[in-house]
């Protein structure tokens, strides 16, 4: 697995379809570096947003969480969270 730092979405910044901050505003980062080497770097997501690495996260954490984003989950391999669904 390839290794990746965790970005913050940037509501300053531009980024591909729809405002990079609203739900998922954690994005994976493609870290050929120590992410710590990265940390408040800003940088181009996997999935086109512009992000503020944060260098103390960990994407295979955040990115499992509902505010991961769903394409950069997709980009990077890492398992889609599951859907649960209400008790009848």
């Amino acid at each position: 697995m390839e290794s990746y730092a965790v970005g913050f979405a940037r509501p300053d910044r531009w980024s591909r379809g729809t405002p990079a901050g609203e739900h998922t505003p954690w994005h994976a980062v493609e870290a050929h570096r120590p992410a710590a080497e990265l940390d408040g770097e800003v940088e181009l997501a996997l999935c086109g947003a512009i992000v503020q690495v944060w260098g103390s996260q960990v994407w295979a954490r955040i990115g499992s969480g509902r505010t991961g984003c769903p394409e950069c989950r997709r980009l990077s391999g890492l398992p889609q969270p599951a859907q649960l669904s209400r008790a009848g």
